[in-house]
């Protein structure tokens, strides 16, 4: 055997007893006649202590025999720190070039660098922390959905092309000239098929691929937990996923989330957070004062479709330069917004803002006592087309919450979002949008205004949809689906999708319809971000053992690469790039 123990296996009830490790030197240090050495797995670091100097370098493989036995100076931080391994014997298994950075808890190695050596970054404890967490609620969701009676199907990576979200990945057929498959963007249409055919309880956690622009969250390459069920509504969905997060928070972290979680309509969420996947871990919330400041011959706010503003507790001391850098911040394109409006609230109970001239100190105490405002406070405004500006303010929102720290990442807020609208109008484009997919069922209640040819009723239609977001991120969304070919066909006429092309596009799944559909709906989580937000992170690139860049890039091995002539043949392929 190469070792009889692990590196973070070995306690002070082993001392006495003759031991093998195997492992990396994570490091080898001289103290007057003494080498002391830590060796290092997955499952730990032990420390060696030999009165020789054995030779060997940081990252070399090596196995040891030696006796354990009590460490004269303890180390309470380890949980081998009780004990070490006196070395009677050591077996370099494999020599080893000074890697390019630390292997530490905290690296010296900038993030490019750890990229291009992703396997040595991911010797690192954190690392490997958060692998064996995703390990640990992927084995979770088994446990709990395998319980509930979900079998675990496994989808097709090589499907039809079906462009209505994201841009797909396509994959030239060498057998079929002139074709490609595309990889799934999500198994939608194969889970709803599932349901078709019997199989009322569907789950996978399965690769999904979006060729999208890359950020913190997002990977071209991503995985899901995807569940369908048949004869259920909504509330059923909710409570099997509810159920099933509160398992996951319990076992995983040993965290409980109340029960039931609250729900908020999308509505709501807009109007008080600016977002459909409002962080409800403080307030801060955006209330509409219109009714306040309109009429007093400030041209910006009697203009305005909309005027909002939030209440920033503690921060009426912010100095002029302060509130001109937030107002650069809130201009950047990534925001959008025209400008800002401030009024402090001082601690002796005057009140001071960027628009003195156009209110007196009553009007703006009644703006102060609209949003919430006590002494010490700063109020921000914005105004604008509505949604947008409640969109900016909950950008600044979700700014400012980071910067007075109240957005704790040990701190966990669910909830449910429902009754979002079915629909998106596109202004340019002249035509509807699906605000989920086009296979989401119109709450029933609705579907009065979801069959009229009139844009406004159109409009009130809301989906039998809903968001689990956590913490300011959704986790996870799914609806009620469509489950009969006349409706099916209806949304793809409001979207402007010919009989042709829907057929083209969907056949098999309208078809599918005409046999016999059940009644279903589910939803997918995005498993990285769940193992990030558990872990308390806000990138899930830790959490996935090889990511991309933000170009899409892995460049451990250099990919994408280009193919050779011979492959391009191949495939009918030829290359316009130089």
């Amino acid at each position: 055997m190469y070792r009889t123990h692990t590196c973070g296996q070995l306690r002070i009830s082993d001392a006495g007893q003759k031991v093998t490790l195997a492992g990396w030197v994570q490091k080898a240090r001289k103290l007057g006649g003494m080498t002391f050495i830590d060796l290092r797995d997955r499952y730990g670091i032990t420390q060696l202590v030999t009165e020789e100097d054995p030779g060997v370098g940081r990252e070399w493989v090596i196995q040891v025999t030696g006796e354990v036995v009590e460490r004269q100076s303890k180390n309470s931080k380890m949980p081998t720190g009780d004990i070490e391994v006196k070395i009677e014997k050591v077996n370099v298994l494999n020599k080893a070039q000074t890697p390019p950075f630390t292997i530490e808890e905290v690296s010296d190695g900038g993030e490019d660098i750890r990229a291009k050596y992703r396997y040595l970054d991911l010797r690192r404890a954190p690392l490997q922390r958060a692998l064996a967490l995703r390990h640990r609620l992927a084995q979770e969701i088994r446990t709990y959905l395998d319980a509930q009676g979900f079998m675990e199907i496994e989808t097709p990576y090589l499907i039809k092309s079906t462009p209505e979200g994201a841009r797909d990945f396509v994959v030239p057929s060498r057998m079929n000239p002139g074709e490609f498959y595309a990889l799934p963007q999500s198994p939608q249409t194969f889970k709803q098929l599932l349901m078709v055919a019997g199989y009322d309880r569907y789950f996978q956690i399965v690769r999904c691929f979006r060729d999208e622009d890359l950020r913190a969250d997002r990977q071209p390459e991503f995985t899901q937990i995807d569940c369908e069920m048949s004869f259920v509504e909504q509330e059923d969905v909710l409570n099997t996923f509810e159920g099933m997060m509160r398992a996951m928070f319990k076992n995983a972290l040993g965290v409980d989330i109340p029960n039931p979680l609250p729900r908020m309509s999308w509505y709501d969420a807009m109007d008080s957070y600016g977002s459909d996947k409002p962080d409800v871990r403080f307030g801060m919330k955006i209330h509409e004062i219109g009714d306040i400041v309109k009429g007093n011959g400030f041209s910006v706010f009697d203009g305005s479709e909309y005027i909002g503003a939030i209440a920033v507790p503690g921060c009426s001391e912010y100095t002029r330069k302060q509130l001109d850098e937030l107002t650069e911040w809130v201009k950047r394109p990534q925001v959008g917004a025209k400008g800002l409006v401030y009024i402090k609230v001082n601690a002796d109970g005057s009140i001071k803002s960027s628009i003195d001239k156009f209110y007196t100190p009553e009007q703006l105490q009644k703006v102060a006592d609209c949003v919430g405002a006590k002494s010490g406070d700063l109020i921000f405004v914005m105004c604008g087309p509505k949604r947008k500006t409640q969109t900016q303010l909950g950008v600044l929102r979700i700014e400012m919450g980071g910067r007075l720290g109240l957005r704790d990442p040990k701190v966990f807020a669910p909830l449910w979002i429902v009754d979002f609208p079915l629909l998106e109008w596109d202004d340019e484009t002249r035509r509807f949008y699906a605000m989920h997919h086009p296979f989401t069922a119109p709450k029933p209640e609705h579907e009065k205004w979801f069959y009229s040819d009139r844009k406004e009723d159109l409009e009130r239609v809301c989906a039998n949809a809903y968001d689990f977001v956590l913490n300011g991120t959704e986790l996870g969304g799914g609806s009620i689906r469509i489950h009969n070919a006349d409706m099916q066909s209806r949304m793809f006429e409001v979207l402007g999708i010919s009989k042709e092309d829907a057929e083209y596009k969907f056949g098999f799944i309208i078809n599918a319809f005409k046999f016999g559909a059940p009644p279903h709906g589910g939803l997918a989580f995005g498993f990285d971000r769940v193992c990030a937000l558990f872990g308390g992170q806000e990138t899930i690139r830790d959490y996935i053992a090889f990511p991309k860049n933000n170009q899409g890039r892995d460049v451990m091995i250099e990919s994408p690469s280009r193919i050779d002539k011979e492959q391009m043949d191949e495939l009918f392929l030829q290359s316009t790039v130089k």
